[in-house]
């Protein structure tokens, strides 16, 4: 089968397009005909090496397809799926656990289906399980027009928070507004300055920070006392290490760094947030932007433009449609 191959890490250049055995599923697993697959930033951290995996290996965790066999015999083949944790998932095939995918209504176009879990449910944990966000809750989103970004500011929009995001173009700007933010800032040395005058002189309850490197000084100075820095991603790079003593000083501050896994631990908790997602997509609750998807071949640069800021909302690799 067709797959995306890498057989050294580093940069985008090192995704290449080779034919590889197709893999067979075990009998907790179920085989699936891959249509499209998502394209996230835990991708570029396993193509650099930032995460571990064994050499070589096939990238990719996302996407939606058909399913062809299950050992099981309690998934019908043609039955159309979606999943998140699926290592290989740039491939013509992928194995599946059965209790990590969710089946796709008609009503949900499989593109989109190919990318709603992994930042959807990064978006509910982030929401529903590093905090419980209620009404009137104010929070900063940095990237806010990325995938992640986008759906945290409809999440939170419809919940009744408060969202301020921060974005780099005139064009992403619109698309965060569009997606309920409150208002909308740029990148800049006195971002928490700002964004403390628009929130009545005091920090943001939370801020959602999916940027890293460059933008974490400024999410410790926004945020209140006694409030969340919430870290997710590292669009920019990784954090530098950092005394503890430092929470003190801003206020007795909060910080995690969750990740879906921690979030999604069981079956069941993978379940409930997953069908949480499918519903909010079903009923316009959530709205998916995908862009354009590039062909598989072109995985590289569809990494090349993601981590060079040159998409907005979600992307994906048309595998076998």
């Amino acid at each position: 089968m067709k797959a995306i191959q890498i057989t050294e890490t580093g940069g985008p250049d090192v995704l290449a397009l080779a034919d590889v055995p197709a893999p067979s599923p075990n009998p907790g697993q179920v085989l699936v005909k891959v249509a499209y697959a998502g394209v996230n930033y835990i991708d570029t951290y396993y193509r650099e090496g930032i995460y571990h995996s064994e050499l070589p290996f096939v990238p990719g965790l996302e996407g939606c397809g058909e399913v062809v066999e299950d050992p099981a015999g309690e998934i019908a083949p043609g039955t159309v799926v979606a999943w998140d944790s699926a290592p290989g998932s740039y491939a013509e095939y992928v194995c599946v656990e059965r209790g990590r995918l969710v089946a796709v209504p008609d009503s949900i176009e499989p593109r989109v289906a190919a990318t709603m879990l992994l930042q959807g449910i990064t978006a509910h944990y982030l929401l529903y399980g590093v905090r419980d966000t209620q009404q009137g809750d104010s929070l900063l989103i940095t990237a806010g027009a990325g995938g992640v970004g986008l759906l945290l500011t409809q999440l939170a929009a419809a919940q009744g928070a408060t969202v301020f995001s921060v974005v780099s173009t005139d064009e992403k700007e619109k698309l965060a507004y569009d997606a309920g933010a409150t208002e909308v800032f740029r990148y800049s040395d006195d971002l928490a300055e700002m964004v403390r005058r628009r929130n009545g002189g005091r920090g943001v309850d939370v801020v959602y920070d999916g940027v890293g490197k460059d933008t974490f000084n400024e999410s410790l100075e926004a945020v209140r006392p006694r409030g969340l820095v919430c870290l997710f991603g590292a669009a920019s790079g990784p954090v530098d290490p950092i005394d503890p003593q430092i929470l003190n000083t801003h206020g007795s501050i909060f910080l995690t760094r969750p990740s879906i896994g921690a979030y999604t631990a069981t079956d069941d908790e993978f379940r409930m947030r997953a069908q949480a997602v499918v519903r909010a997509v079903d009923d316009g609750t959530l709205n998916l932007r995908v862009q354009e998807p590039y062909a598989l071949a072109d995985a590289a640069q569809a990494h090349k433009d993601l981590q060079g800021r040159r998409t907005t909302g979600s992307i994906v690799l048309r595998v076998s449609v």
